[in-house]
């Protein structure tokens, strides 16, 4: 790792503050500094700019980047050296509900993290189904928003996944597809103020289907993981459910509990 290299040119990493913070606004300013990093802004190696700097861009005072760097430097993200200043180290926590809406969980078989491209194949908004509105705790034919994304690693699909959540929850929420932003869970936070806090899991192993052979190029036949998944905000109400298959060839999902 490179630790002597310029430092990069400073990026924008504003963010809305109208209205009340569901999180302390250090939380605010960490999560989007790992998310620079994590989308490849800051790769491992970069210097970061200063705390003045970084207060100035955020609209916060030193302090709560102070605060917020402190958390990512205990955390292994970042590295504090006297004289060179703060240093992207390229490590992370390999998944915590603190992190979890920022990375993806399948890994390389040796366990390193990996950055995939959403790429949205269909966005609409339907009647909940009678099953998807119980889950939900939703009125009968309530209207739902629905989204099929394909994730892609290095020009290759991996999964794809289908998510339901109540389209009353996320008014005017961006379209077309095309808008829909790549870290949907940072979204609802920011946007609506709706913190994923807890996800329940059922994982299987199935037979890839037509669909999964043709959106991932299996060939037949094949293995694919199945996560059915119910994501709860912080309080406890149901808020996405979510279908994910993914192939399993060359990767691994790795779901850690604190």
């Amino acid at each position: 790792m490179d630790m002597t290299q310029e430092p990069i040119p400073s990026v924008n990493l504003e963010f809305a503050t109208a209205g009340p913070l569901p999180v302390p606004l250090y939380e605010h300013v960490k999560r989007r500094i790992s998310e620079a990093i994590l989308m490849g802004t800051w790769p491992p190696g970069s210097l970061l700019p200063g705390e003045v700097a970084l207060a100035t861009q955020f609209g916060v005072a030193v302090g709560t980047v102070r605060r917020a760097l402190g958390d990512l430097t205990a955390e292994g993200m970042l590295m504090r050296r006297r004289r060179s200043g703060t240093v992207v180290t390229g490590r992370a926590p390999q998944h915590s509900l603190r992190f979890f809406f920022q990375y993806f969980r399948l890994h390389g078989e040796d366990g390193t993290l990996l950055r995939s491209e959403p790429e949205v194949l269909v966005m609409k908004t339907t009647p909940a189904t009678e099953a998807e509105a119980a889950d939900l705790a939703l009125e009968r034919n309530a209207a739902v928003l629905r989204l099929h994304r394909l994730r892609i690693v290095m020009g290759k699909p991996v999964m794809h996944e289908r998510m339901v959540l109540a389209a009353a929850r996320v008014p005017d929420f961006p379209h077309p597809k095309s808008k829909v932003p790549a870290l949907l869970y940072l979204h609802l936070l920011e946007q609506y103020g709706i913190r994923i806090a807890a996800v329940r899991e059922r994982v299987t192993a199935v037979l890839a289907t037509v669909e999964d052979r043709r959106l991932l190029m299996l060939r037949h036949p094949s293995a694919v993981l199945v996560i059915d998944e119910v994501a709860y905000d912080q309080a406890g109400a149901p808020t996405i459910l979510s279908c994910h298959r993914a192939m399993t060839d060359g990767y691994v999902y790795l779901n850690e509990i604190r």
